[in-house]
């Protein structure tokens, strides 16, 4: 053990023990309200109540975190702010910025996080290289799901290339079946773009366009060509699917109303709660093109006072990345673990997939933030791209026009 280690250790004992003296205390800001994520918060309940831990829950339901983060805001500008806040993405890094994030680098370093989360994951939960949050779980969103039935009906394979799931879409369209799956709503639009900016582009090109915002990449032809894929995409969805809400377009694939949907692996959910099996019910395989587009769930830890509360933060960060809630919790999620150590043996064949991949494009450089799901990019940037994606979707928009729009509007954001 090198002395960097031992001292870590060493502190981190320390921290557990005053764990033990003081009665860790913990306020957790968070919107798992429903379902199998209120289960998963109830398991690391247990756990924290069994070292001794007193947990008091702040649940904000509503709005995908919109109506918990106005609660935050309020509690933190009140000098109140609670012991641990579900955050993502860049979010982490501006109440860094206010100066209201507290330190786990000790339990960090004593549990050695960053030998066992990818390193892209691993800094967003870095504030100018201080450990300030600790990561969930991984949700790939550059998926797309089939009803296997219907593919097989019609002699179908999973599409490999764009060029591939047009054809399958216009061969089903004749049959007179709804090619893919879709809810009209903003962020539905935008998840759909990211994977055809990376299917068409690659890691480089989505790097260039939606991470750096390089004017180059936003203008370029290939941009122009996301758009023309875009626009064909449109033809393949029913004409019911404004407003359609993602859980609604994942039944349409169960129920054999529709063949395909592109969403994130939130929708595996949607499959194994019918009792759906993969392989023999639906498929999975990721969208057309290399790399793999992430969603990472994480709790930032604001800075608290006494003793007992920072035990609980401390204790807190240890459960969160421990191996029992990382399996727990994504089994119920859908998602898969952020630590690249856990076995997989209980985890279906699409996670189990997703795993190596996220394995494999770690190692190549192409484990990329989605810009979609607010890992990317920061709100004023991100809400201007999906603006420009969602008008263009939804009208007869050219795909020059939809270019020269979304150079102006990231000007206009930045």
């Amino acid at each position: 053990m090198t002395l960097r280690m031992t001292l870590a250790a060493s502190a981190a004992s320390l921290c557990y023990a005053s764990v033990a003296m003081a009665g860790p205390q913990a306020e957790v800001l968070h919107w798992w309200t429903s379902g199998g994520e209120a289960r998963a918060v109830a398991v690391l309940q247990e756990e924290f109540a069994a070292r001794g831990g007193t947990w008091t829950d702040m649940p904000v339901a509503g709005g995908g975190g919109d109506a918990a983060m106005t609660a935050l805001r309020a509690r933190v500008l009140s000098g109140n702010a609670p012991t641990a806040v579900q955050l993502k993405g860049p979010a982490i890094q501006e109440w860094y910025e206010e100066g209201v994030l507290a330190d786990i680098s000790a339990v960090a370093e004593a549990e050695g996080w960053e030998d066992i989360l990818p390193a892209s994951i691993a800094g967003h939960m870095q504030c100018e290289g201080v450990w300030c949050a600790a990561p969930v779980n991984v949700h790939r969103v550059d998926w797309v799901w089939a009803n296997k039935a219907i593919l097989e009906a019609n002699d179908i394979a999973m599409p490999t290339t764009w060029e591939e799931f047009n054809a399958a879409a216009e061969k089903l369209q004749a049959a007179g079946i709804t090619p893919l799956a879709h809810g009209g709503q903003a962020w539905q639009d935008a998840t759909v773009f990211e994977t055809v900016v990376l299917g068409l582009g690659g890691p480089d090109f989505f790097r260039a366009a939606l991470i750096d915002l390089d004017t180059d990449a936003l203008t370029s032809d290939t941009m122009k060509a996301v758009f023309d894929q875009m626009r064909v995409m449109r033809g393949f969805v029913d004409s019911n699917f404004s407003g359609r809400d993602w859980n609604l377009a994942t039944a349409m694939v169960m129920n054999g109303e529709a063949a395909f949907q592109i969403m994130g692996d939130w929708a595996k959910g949607e499959f194994l709660a019918a009792g759906k099996v993969p392989g023999e019910d639906f498929l999975c395989a990721s969208t057309p093109g290399d790399g793999y587009l992430y969603n990472v769930d994480s709790f930032a830890m604001f800075t608290v006072s006494g003793d007992d509360n920072i035990a609980g933060q401390q204790l807190l960060a240890e459960l969160i990345v421990g191996e029992n809630f990382q399996k727990v919790f994504n089994l119920n999620k859908g998602s898969i673990p952020v630590r690249s150590d856990l076995a997989l043996d209980d985890f279906d064949s699409c996670a189990i997939l997703s795993a190596n991949e996220m394995t494999a494009t770690s190692e190549a450089g192409s484990l990329l933030p989605s810009y979609a799901h607010g890992m990317a990019l920061r709100g004023a940037q991100a809400g201007a791209i999906t603006d420009v994606v969602t008008a263009h979707f939804n009208s007869d928009m050219s795909s020059e026009e939809a270019v020269q729009m979304l150079v102006d509007a990231v000007a206009n954001s930045l």
